[in-house]
């Protein structure tokens, strides 16, 4: 027999999914529920690798961490990794299955995904308690409806209940919450069980009467008003809001250990993925993380970090554009710090030789480190573990470019040369006895007396956040109300509000 589920679906992008999914999967856990996530398709270029070797979105692998379970593909059976040019690369259970357009795929290729996924939930289902299922964008889509398999096309196959989210700090949630459910074909109504609203500032009660008449419109009840809180962001789908580096960005950034702070600029390239990677560095008391677009920018950093990105070229022809190219080979010639991870890394190098991701054939790169790439039409996909600077180091590898290291000192899989260092290893920095000694590495070549502090956790500080959400979810949502939800499914008798799909 399968286990109980829930679909959150939310009235737009961005309501709060991500976050309430997971703090779903907290509360649950805690109460000694087993919990898996779920998200049928997904469309983000922040993606993780799980210890299977299945690329999925970083969103479903954090929901697993708030769930206590190990990521799988099952929880992410399709990923859409948007590449330019109105194309996306489609991963299929964590492997790439080659490019579509969004017209391609939303027509004959996602109907033939529609009994893979829904066979993912089942397997899950199979093995778990409850499964909580993540919608995308909005369920109200009726372009798009024929096609879903992420939102009510996924909760009518699996019968699951429906919660639906809001963001009331946008304004006009009542009305979104209206419009979503009369916009529905009368047999997915059936399975919106009512709202949450989320991001809520103020005294509630001042918000109860409109539940109410939202009530008496839709014969439908809200689960519970979330109230607006800084940082809880986890790694989410592509807004820069995101995760620990949310928290810092939002407020008063720690004090440091030593007499100076550090700054660090994110060049903010095109199709930008990972970016989660300087989340680590946000969390160390007294660095100063921003993301930046202009070469003046650079010239108070301490450290430039080169991210990764889905399109090395298109990356590389920005930078040159923007002046970025020339402020980063000033730097290495001055001894400043630059940190490229992946994408970054492969544009550091001397040459790049790419007939898959651009096809623009043989590209100079920048000349910073003695490496060159060739495109390879296999993904590499990867769990490694290995050392630098004297400490353990694990991270995850996403990449097309294979790269030849011709000279250099190593580091990780790549190399460094004076100050510029270069790596396809995502998530290393993660590693807390690692990311100190870089730190200091990098104090000592920009002149700061900058010191690391000595105890920060960057595992313990997700598992904190973690913790908030499912405060969040237990303190200001009827949880009795949500668990006869996920156990028995959508209440029967839900009434029909016109007019209903066209």
């Amino acid at each position: 027999m399968s286990g109980g589920g829930l679909l959150v679906a939310g009235t737009t992008s961005d309501a709060g999914k991500s976050v309430v999914t997971a703090g779903i999967c907290r509360w649950l856990v805690r109460r000694g529920v087993k919990v898996a996530p779920f998200k049928g398709q997904n469309m983000s270029l922040n993606s993780f690798v799980t210890r299977e070797g299945a690329e999925i979105g970083r969103a479903q692998a954090m929901q697993a961490q708030a769930a206590r379970v190990e990521p799988t593909a099952l929880m992410n059976p399709v990923l859409l990794k948007p590449g330019g040019d109105r194309s996306s690369q489609v991963v299929l259970m964590g492997r790439p299955v080659g490019e579509m357009s969004a017209k391609g795929y939303h027509g004959n290729r996602q109907r033939e995904l529609f009994e893979p996924v829904v066979a993912c939930l089942e397997e899950l289902r199979g093995t778990y308690d409850a499964v909580i299922c993540e919608g995308a964008g909005s369920p109200a889509e009726i372009n798009l409806r024929r096609t879903d398999i992420v939102n009510l096309g996924i909760a009518r196959a699996a019968r699951l209940p429906v919660v639906v989210v809001g963001d009331i700090d946008r304004g006009g949630v009542f009305a979104q919450f209206f419009g979503t459910t009369a916009l529905l074909a009368p047999e997915d109504q059936a399975l919106v069980a009512g709202y949450l609203v989320n991001k809520f500032r103020g005294d509630v009660t001042l918000l109860e009467p409109g539940l109410d008449m939202l009530r008496g419109l839709t014969g439908r009840r809200t689960f519970g008003v979330l109230p607006y809180a800084h940082g809880l962001g986890i790694d989410e789908e592509d807004g820069l809001r995101v995760s620990l580096r949310g928290a810092v960005r939002e407020s008063v950034v720690a004090p440091p250990v030593g007499e100076d702070v550090l700054r660090v600029a994110v060049c903010a390239v095109p199709l930008m993925s990972n970016f989660t990677d300087v989340d680590a560095l946000a969390a160390e008391p007294g660095v100063v993380v921003r993301f930046v677009d202009r070469p003046e920018e650079l010239s108070d950093a301490d450290l430039v970090v080169v991210p990764g990105t889905r399109g090395t070229v298109k990356a590389l022809a920005w930078l040159r554009e923007r002046g970025l190219a020339q402020a980063l080979v000033r730097r290495a010639a001055e001894g400043r710090p630059v940190l490229g991870i992946c994408g970054g890394f492969q544009a550091l190098g001397e040459r790049i030789e790419d007939d898959v991701e651009s096809r623009a054939g043989e590209v100079e790169g920048l000349g910073l480190l003695p490496v060159r790439v060739r495109f390879a039409r296999e993904k590499t996909l990867a769990r490694p573990v290995g050392e630098a600077l004297g400490e353990r180091v694990e991270g995850y590898e996403i990449h097309h470019g294979v790269a030849e290291v011709l000279g250099g000192e190593a580091f990780l899989d790549g190399c460094r040369v004076g100050s510029v260092w270069g790596t396809h290893w995502h998530g290393s920095l993660e590693s807390d006895g690692f990311r100190r000694a870089f730190l200091r590495e990098v104090a000592a070549q920009a002149g700061r007396r900058f010191v690391p502090a000595p105890d920060t956790s960057f595992g313990a500080l997700r598992e904190e956040q973690l913790d908030r959400l499912g405060d969040l979810i237990e303190e200001h949502a009827d949880t009795d109300a949500l668990l006869r939800l996920i156990e028995q499914g959508a209440p029967v008798g839900l009434p029909f509000v016109p007019p209903g799909a066209p």
